[in-house]
């Protein structure tokens, strides 16, 4: 019933304890649906969130079939190089490279034969992404608790001097990904492995003064953000946040992944989309660098109008660019 404004104040007076019951009211409804929240992602996980572990997203690797194109098309608009070649992956029937920006990496690989999972996965979906490999501080201690837990079972692991690989089967895990995650020992030449920018890695090969100065002529370029599509009919991208952070530790806010370096977003499955990498945004320090770039996609034919925003189209999936300034920090806190 509408209280007429004269006596308002008198109104507010005698019913000021019912006001301040409702406020408590309101504030305990809001109380209630966050634990909700909370409870439903430990209903579908246990209470599996913890431990949280520090990660970072070390090397993005994609799939195509022209791989001198990709090479071309990456170390030119990009204005990146190669740092890698591993004759290793010939085991598998492929062939890669792998190109920095600045301390983390593109993969793209590409088969040489039939019947490998990189083939198939050209055949089903056409180019795009291919794995997500991750790095952090203990990989074999993690993968004692996702195994404890089972949380994912493990297709392929690796040890080589102080590194440690670890591939996970990617059925069940939301994303349409392949996850590895991997760590370095830390030693006295690498004491922070995760957090130092240009520290070793092993994708690259075993003598780290043969790719770093590349790493570090590349230092304006920064692994910004990349954004996971789940599969058609799958609406929930907070609960395949939820996942990556109970299997590997990776601290997640609603639909957004926070690595040390970078972040990783779930979105919505669409009918008629297949699921996996959508995009990557690169960080790019200094206005002429940034235009530069964008010139060079224009020359090269791969730059598109995405309502109003230009993205570059390469590899199956659309590069968004990002120009910074020397106050921009790192995003890897959400």
């Amino acid at each position: 019933m509408p209280v007429p404004l004269r006596g308002t104040a008198r109104y507010v007076e005698r019913h000021s304890s019912t006001y301040k019951q409702m406020c408590n009211l309101a504030q305990l409804i809001s109380i209630a649906t966050s634990q909700l929240y909370v409870v439903a992602i430990k209903m579908s996980w246990g209470d599996k969130a913890k431990p949280r572990a520090p990660t970072r997203l070390r090397q993005i690797a994609l799939v195509t079939e022209d791989a001198e194109r990709a090479k071309h098309l990456l170390t030119h608009v990009l204005g990146t190089e190669v740092v890698f070649e591993d004759a290793a992956v010939g085991q598998w029937g492929l062939k890669n490279f792998l190109v920095p920006l600045g301390g983390d990496l593109i993969e793209v690989v590409s088969p040489i034969r039939e019947g490998t999972t990189a083939g198939r996965l050209l055949e089903k979906r056409g180019e795009g992404g291919y794995m997500v490999i991750m790095q952090t501080e203990d990989a074999k201690r993690r993968r004692k608790y996702i195994e404890a837990e089972r949380l994912a079972s493990v297709i392929f692991e690796h040890e080589q001097g102080d590194a440690v690989c670890i591939q996970y089967h990617p059925k069940g895990i939301k994303g349409g990904m392949m996850p590895e995650l991997d760590s370095h020992t830390p030693g006295p030449n690498n004491p922070t492995p995760v957090r130092t920018r240009f520290s070793p890695w092993h994708a690259c090969g075993p003598h780290s003064d043969g790719y770093t100065p590349a790493m570090e002529r590349t230092q304006h370029l920064t692994l910004e953000r990349c954004v996971l599509r789940l599969q058609p009919g799958d609406p929930a991208p907070e609960d395949a946040a939820g996942q990556w952070e109970a299997i590997f530790g990776v601290a997640a806010t609603r639909d957004w992944l926070a690595f040390t370096n970078t972040r990783m977003r779930f979105i919505a499955g669409s009918e008629g989309l297949p699921a996996g990498l959508v995009s990557i945004t690169i960080g790019v320090q200094g206005k002429d660098e940034y235009e530069a770039m964008v010139q060079r996609a224009r020359d090269a034919g791969v730059w598109r109008d995405r309502d109003g925003c230009g993205c570059l189209d390469m590899c199956g999936i659309e590069w968004y660019l990002a120009l910074l300034t020397a106050h921009d920090g790192r995003r890897g806190k959400l």
